[in-house]
């Protein structure tokens, strides 16, 4: 195993990157938030764009802004939208991490409070300077996977050699969590005979359930054009190829979106928007939520599988791209991290691809930075959405 010397939090897992945050909590604060985080390459951005309060909005900011990659943040409001700040600050102090509140109508406009976010900011850079190290094993990782993208190769390449380096990973007793139910549709029977438990297994038809239903209802299945003419003509098709990532260890259960799962192994998240009177654009409408939501649950680094190519990077943890189509990698090569082609050319095994996966998450753990990572890609999305936590795990 590589040597890992992350950084020490107060509370849960120790980080693999130390950033600060700047939080808009509505779209009007957006660009000084931007502003602000462009001071220092250390800084990253996110936040919510809507006007009016939502619990799932709130819960994601709350979650990333303790996420184990972060280690202090700066809220940034109007001052007069719906989302409190105030709950939220006190959830990140609460986690030993600093936080502090910018209110632009109180700061007196955008100019102003660009500098004094920025003085604030530069403070916080000072004490994550001070942040303890800490030696980490593959047993304190976290780490998701997404696919977007995906071609015919995804399935038979890619896909199934992020499944034997998160079988690597699982043996070494680290936390691994497969996103996506809305790609597991017409394999429910397939899905819940992984389940560890029957408690699980049911768990798991419920929530491919209830995005089969979800789907029926917006009218949305989760193919696209291009994944059709990339070779997939089924969402059967695009799902088994899909599930191929979470490897042939036992599923230990299902959590929701800023979950964190309570031990280790294989989990699946369930992202789908519960049953509600209120229905908000589509889940998972892009690859960018599906990873932010991985990155809530806290995911170190997300394992992003592509066939006909993607360059989306992602906010607090790195992007590793893995690539299953040979002409892709050759083309877009600066966008990818691994040429899972190579087994179709004949050239390497579903295992070496897998093993290759396994030592570079490693890696990226003790700092070597992923391609996204390297290009400044920094993609989020927060929607609108309505989700229950009451998850069975």
């Amino acid at each position: 195993m590589k040597s890992i010397l992350g950084y020490r939090r107060q509370q849960g897992h120790p980080g693999i990157r130390n950033h600060a945050l700047c939080v808009h909590t509505v779209e009007c604060s957006s660009f000084v938030s931007e502003k602000i985080a462009s001071m220092d390459s250390r800084v990253h951005t996110l936040g919510f764009p809507g006007c009016y309060s939502n619990t799932y909005a709130s819960r994601l900011m709350t979650a990333l802004a303790t996420h184990p990659n972060v280690g202090a943040a700066l809220l940034v409001s109007l001052g007069c939208e719906g989302t409190d700040a105030g709950p939220i600050a006190e959830a990140i102090r609460s986690s030993g991490r600093p936080a502090e509140i910018l209110r632009i109508q109180e700061a007196g406009g955008t100019q102003p409070s660009i500098e004094q976010g920025r003085k604030i900011v530069a403070d916080m850079l000072s004490q994550l300077e001070e942040t303890p190290r800490v030696e980490m094993s593959l047993a304190d990782l976290i780490i998701g996977t997404e696919c977007g993208g995906s071609d015919a190769t995804s399935g038979i390449a890619a896909n199934p050699a992020v499944g034997r380096a998160f079988d690597l990973l699982v043996d070494a007793g680290a936390t691994v969590i497969i996103e996506e139910t809305l790609e597991m549709l017409g394999c429910a029977d397939i899905v819940a005979a992984r389940g560890e438990t029957a408690e699980v297994s049911r768990e798991l038809k419920a929530a491919i359930g209830k995005a089969e239903k979800f789907s029926l209802q917006v009218d949305q299945l989760s193919i696209a054009p291009g994944n059709q003419a990339g070779g997939l003509t089924t969402i059967e098709e695009k799902s088994m190829g899909a599930f191929a990532k979470c490897g042939s260890r036992p599923i230990r259960g299902v959590i929701k979106v800023a979950q964190p799962p309570p031990r280790n192994g294989l989990y699946v998240l369930d992202s789908v928007p519960d049953p509600s009177p209120f229905l908000f654009g589509y889940s998972n409408a892009n690859d960018s939520e599906g990873v932010l939501d991985l990155i809530s649950c806290g995911a170190h680094i997300v394992v992003f599988t592509t066939g006909r190519g993607s360059v989306i990077g992602s906010v607090i943890s790195p992007l590793l791209k893995v690539c299953g189509n040979p002409r892709t990698y050759a083309h877009m090569r600066e966008d990818m991290d691994v040429n899972a082609g190579r087994i179709i050319a004949g050239e390497a095994s579903v295992d070496d691809v897998g093993r290759e996966i396994f030592e570079l998450i490693q890696e990226v753990a003790a700092g070597r930075q992923t391609a996204p990572e390297s290009l400044g890609h920094r993609e989020y999305y927060i929607p609108y959405k309505s989700q229950d936590l009451c998850a069975n795990v």
